[in-house]
């Protein structure tokens, strides 16, 4: 099936992304044991004073000749070691197998089973990571899926002290964790400015690599900005860095030449699960963003536009009328978000925030999410050949707010073979989850050989609209895929309650 491929595809390209919360957090485990989780004590009130750095002078290659000491020694004792445990079910592969008459019958109930079995056993996992100290009474960044779902976390120094850890709040949508430990003068590092980062930068990576003790290593800036579609979390920017990165730097501290602070060691992408010269870090200036609010507020409250956004690729920006791709398409528009308010529509094109240039929709995910509610932004937007000014005012993100997206009829075009429609019922509408008042066909059946199984579609997927022109029924589906002919056609699909574009290139 169309399903089965575009999935296999898929798990082929992110097989050699290995996430932060996999690769880069160590997990062992231990023996079964049935003890209750405790719960993480939660956000502190108050303002964590940080030594911040803005705009330093460049560092000339002549301070090391004798090797780059000097930018690494002051940083180590700041990065400590994050070691947590909780309690997971143990797994089951036999269900039932351990109460078989024949089977209790050799070996009793010494598994277990039978009468009084206590339920299902737990065991304990232990995960290990990095951390930053960035404040000397003890505040501590970290990444999110080290601490995630912990029932105790320890922190252990470079100067062999170790301390229980509270776990002040998290945010998994930037896998940005804050820790709190009692202690006061300890060692911090100084916060550089990680917008000012270029590629060909000097950076090193500083952390505690398979639990072997702190270790440091050297690369340069790869990239900015670099995201990666959602595959490690939801609002990406991060800095790449060919440094080398291992399991156990999560959280780990990335430094510049001047020995400051200026990302959170997160994921690298591995064919075989080590270093390959691909690493990926939050940039402090999002990590202390991030922070800041979880300390005063207990949580993240971002911006909220009420959009669903997807790339715009040369293929959509010739659909849609534009001489050349970048930008971010709107797929859907929430009913009454500031988005719908303000009159964006779905088709817009958002070319530019504020006067600045979006160049995907990462860059305006990241920067609306970085933004207080309440704050007016400036649009300019391209619609049906027109550019449009459009002022919203950002409301506060919903939990149930949807995020951005990455991204047979008779005598079809090129494009549209192998693509089977049926009339959209009420009752398959309630099956696929749409809401009420959505009109189209739906995709019966996929030839995975296609154009359209190539590009996306997928069984169950409702198309709204073929170039523009809406469509309610099979007949109208029907004339306008035979209007196609074998030019590229724009889809507006509906899956489970949410719209995107997708272009179909005939082959």
């Amino acid at each position: 099936m169309a399903n089965e491929s575009i999935r296999k595809t898929r798990w082929g390209i992110f097989a050699v992304v290995v996430v932060g919360l996999l690769a880069l957090g160590g997990v062992l485990r231990a023996g079964v044991i049935q003890i209750p989780g405790h719960p993480m004590p939660q956000a502190a009130g108050q303002q964590v004073a940080l030594n911040i750095v803005h705009h330093p002078a460049a560092v000339s290659m002549s301070n090391f000749k004798n090797g780059f000491s000097s930018a690494i020694d002051p940083a180590l004792p700041a990065v400590v070691n994050i070691s947590s445990t909780k309690m997971v079910k143990e797994q089951n592969n036999f269900p039932g197998f351990f109460n078989d008459p024949l089977f209790r019958q050799f070996f009793g109930n010494q598994f277990g089973q039978g009468q009084g079995q206590q339920g299902p056993q737990q065991e304990r996992e232990y995960s290990l990571g990095s951390g930053v100290i960035v404040n000397s009474n003890g505040y501590i960044l970290t990444n999110n899926h080290v601490v995630s779902g912990a029932d105790t976390v320890q922190v252990s120094t470079q100067a062999e002290r170790t301390y229980k850890a509270k776990v002040v709040g998290t945010d998994p949508q930037t896998d940005i964790a804050v820790l709190k430990i009692d202690g006061t003068d300890l060692p911090t590092l100084t916060l550089g400015d990680s917008s000012e980062l270029k590629v060909g930068d000097l950076v090193f990576a500083i952390g505690d690599p398979f639990g072997i003790g702190e270790t440091a290593t050297m690369g340069i800036v790869s990239a900015t900005k670099r995201a990666m579609g959602g595959q490690i979390e939801h609002y990406e920017n991060f800095i790449q860095t060919d440094a080398a990165i291992n399991p156990g730097n999560s959280g780990g501290a990335l430094i510049d030449a001047h020995g400051d602070l200026i990302g959170i060691n997160t994921a690298i992408i591995s064919g075989g699960g080590g270093n390959e010269g691909i690493g990926f870090a939050i940039p402090i200036d999002m990590a202390v963003n991030i922070m800041n609010q979880i300390v005063e507020h207990g949580k993240v409250v971002r911006g909220y536009l009420g959009v669903t956004i997807q790339t715009v690729t040369p293929d959509m920006a010739q659909a849609f009328g534009l001489s050349h791709g970048g930008g971010a398409l709107v797929g859907d528009v929430s009913p009454d978000s500031p988005a719908a308010k303000a009159g964006l529509e779905r088709g817009d094109i958002i070319l530019k925030l504020n006067g600045e240039t979006v160049s995907s929709p990462d860059d305006l995910s990241v920067e609306i999410s970085e933004m207080a509610p309440g704050t007016t932004v400036h649009l300019e937007v391209y619609r049906k050949g027109a550019r449009l000014e459009k002022d919203v005012t950002l409301a506060v993100y919903p939990n149930s707010a949807k995020g951005s997206a990455p991204s047979s009829g008779a005598g079809p075009g090129a494009a549209l073979k192998g693509l089977q429609v049926e009339e959209l019922t009420p009752d398959l509408a309630q099956q696929l989850n749409l809401p009420n008042g959505v009109t189209g066909v739906v995709v019966s059946q996929v030839d995975p050989n296609s154009d359209a199984a190539a590009a996306g579609i997928e069984q169950g997927d409702v198309i709204q609209e073929v170039n523009r022109r809406a469509v309610h029924n099979v007949e109208e589906y029907q004339a306008a895929a035979a209007g196609v002919g074998n030019q590229p056609v724009l889809l507006l699909v509906n899956r489970g309650g949410t719209t995107h574009y997708v272009v179909i290139q005939p082959q």
